[in-house]
């Protein structure tokens, strides 16, 4: 191979899961500075919409956590994309499988006590789904950090 006539092949950091044409099959482009972010926001827009029902204010009845925007990256290109930038990455995006199916759980439980009128049970449950999406925000700004070193 002469100098400078094919490109390095380099893993990575990941962004949306699109593949980079110009690297390696299987490898995906660096995350501009918003990506952890981005994902971020997905879980505050989706418990947003649940407060809003529980305040009348909306009639959201949630998803299953295979499919909000949050479990569909979770699910689908995220393993691929945390794998792609390193193992403290990895540890950390593994992080987030429980506590965002309980915080799932618990949102299903609060609407359904709602639905009830079980307010013991609804604020049990709300207070749950936010000590639950703190724990969220907390492994996403913790990815945000390492995705930036």
């Amino acid at each position: 191979m002469r100098h400078g006539t094919a490109k390095a092949m380099l893993p990575i950091r990941p962004l949306g899961g699109t593949l980079n044409p110009d690297f390696h099959p299987g490898f995906f482009r660096m995350p501009d500075s918003t990506f952890f972010l981005l994902r971020l926001n997905d879980h505050i827009v989706y418990l947003n919409r649940i407060k809003a029902t529980l305040e009348q204010e909306d009639t959201f009845c949630g998803t299953d956590y295979h499919l909000c925007k949050l479990g569909k990256w979770l699910y689908g290109d995220g393993p691929a994309q945390a794998d792609g930038i390193g193992s403290a990455m990895r540890a950390e995006f593994d992080g987030l499988f429980a506590p965002h199916k309980a915080f799932h759980e618990a949102s299903s439980i609060a609407l359904e006590a709602q639905k009830n009128g079980d307010d013991a049970s609804r604020h049990a449950a709300v207070t749950r789904m936010h000590v639950l999406s703190n724990q969220l925000v907390s492994i996403l700004l913790k990815m945000d950090s390492l995705a930036r070193a």
